[in-house]
């Protein structure tokens, strides 16, 4: 691990880690709390993201008009994201301001008031969210095929929850939720710039203390079950998500199955890409993704096409993904093995994306993973590698997600006989 890099486990649980950046005149202060929407049972989805908007409207010394002039008048930036594991609030100012970056995250994580005003305005703004979501296909069609790879399961629910659950979410759910998830040791403070870790380590003692030192509650399990969503609905694409049983963060074929997405359909020279696209015009976008979990994972393809070029382009698709788990030449690998390490690499240039780096490493590994562990493994993947993790991928059970005119969509059933073929 760098020297630039520290790491600190507090008395409390609370884990700070941090790397110093001397090029730079900035700071990037967070807090990343391992709880999200796997976390929450069913009657609270929608929860997590909910507090992280809450978090923003007011605590006992800040109204949430001085929470936004504090970090404005100093030009800083604060934000937050949920996730389905993680919940993170972070902040990023100039190297002078980091005491008030580290009072504010500190401030909003243990001092939150939850004002029955505050809360319904609040409600109002998530409920014109997930209008917006619903309004836009190619957003909520992940959420629509997350819930048919895992039916009936919190890693299958949406992050933003439904409208009638958060319409009827009373307070008491919120601060219940806060107070058994939002614990010392559930949580790491990272930070990355123009720091010393003596600073941060201070700054943290004293706006972090009263962060509560429990148990906080295991995630819930979850389980691939595969399967299909279809909603006819009046627009001018057809979208499609077609996707696979995958693995997670520690498993030794997520780096041959990073660099199989990558090749597959990660770039305008990805397989999909040509063919798809360049050759048969089938598509304006379309390209593949993974989402590891800490216990598992998705594979998976988008495509947005015409209703009249939504027959061919599922036969194309699935060819691409039978011939990928048969062969596939140096060259290819070479570029995806070049998109992927430029993208780590060129992220040790934020300080933002540093520090959340530094937090999720820590969350799944336990530790800092070194930039140049990353890049031999991703340097020792070969040919063969990759054909071993598509096989095993496309062989599993499909999960088949569309929307729009979509009757000319091969049904899942249809797809799971073209790939066992």
């Amino acid at each position: 691990m760098s020297d630039a890099i520290q790491i600190t486990r507090l008395p409390s649980g609370l884990t700070v880690v941090t790397e110093r950046m001397d090029r730079v005149e900035t700071v990037s202060f967070g807090a990343y709390v391992g709880t999200g929407s796997r976390y929450e049972e069913a009657e609270e989805n929608g929860v997590s993201h909910f507090l992280e908007h809450m978090a923003f409207k007011g605590t006992e010394r800040r109204t949430a008009a001085q929470i936004a002039e504090e970090i404005e008048a100093v030009g800083g930036h604060i934000n937050a994201y949920t996730a389905r594991e993680q919940t993170a609030y972070y902040v990023k100012v100039l190297k002078e301001d980091t005491a008030l970056a580290a009072d504010i995250i500190g401030d909003i994580l243990t001092h939150s008031t939850f004002e029955p005003e505050e809360l319904e305005r609040e409600r109002g703004v998530i409920l014109q969210e997930i209008g917006q979501a619903n309004d836009t296909p190619d957003d909520i069609i992940f959420d629509h095929f997350q819930e048919a790879a895992y039916p009936t399961q919190p890693l299958g629910r949406s992050v933003l929850g439904t409208e009638d659950g958060i319409r009827n979410m009373p307070r008491t759910v919120l601060t219940g939720y806060m107070r058994r998830h939002y614990q010392a040791g559930n949580a790491v403070v990272a930070a990355a710039g123009k720091l010393e870790h003596q600073q941060i380590l201070d700054l943290v003692q004293q706006h972090f203390a009263d962060l509560p030192q429990d148990q906080a509650p295991a995630m819930l399990p979850g389980n691939y079950g595969g399967g299909e969503f279809r909603e006819e609905r009046d627009l001018d694409q057809v979208h499609i998500v077609l996707g696979f049983p995958s693995i997670g963060y520690g498993d030794p074929d997520y780096y041959p199955t990073l660099l199989l997405s990558t090749l597959l359909g990660g770039g305008m020279s990805s397989r999909l890409f040509q063919e798809v696209r360049e050759k048969r015009g089938l598509v304006y976008s379309v390209y593949s993704f993974t989402a590891p979990f800490m216990d598992g994972g998705l594979f998976g393809i988008y495509a947005g096409t015409g209703e009249s070029e939504a027959e061919e382009l599922m036969p194309v698709t699935l060819e691409e993904l039978r011939k990928v788990c048969t062969g596939v030449n140096e060259g290819e690998l070479a570029r995806a093995r070049a998109q992927v390490k430029a993208s780590l690499l060129m992220s040790l240039e934020s300080t933002g994306s540093r520090s959340e780096q530094l937090a999720r490493q820590i969350q799944v590994f336990g530790r800092v993973v070194p930039t140049q562990e990353t890049v031999g493994k991703l340097n020792a993947v070969t040919v063969e590698d990759v054909c071993r993790a598509a096989t095993r991928h496309f062989r599993g059970t499909p999960t088949l997600a569309t929307l729009g005119p979509i009757s000319r969509v091969p049904t899942l059933a249809d797809i799971a006989d073209k790939l066992a073929a």
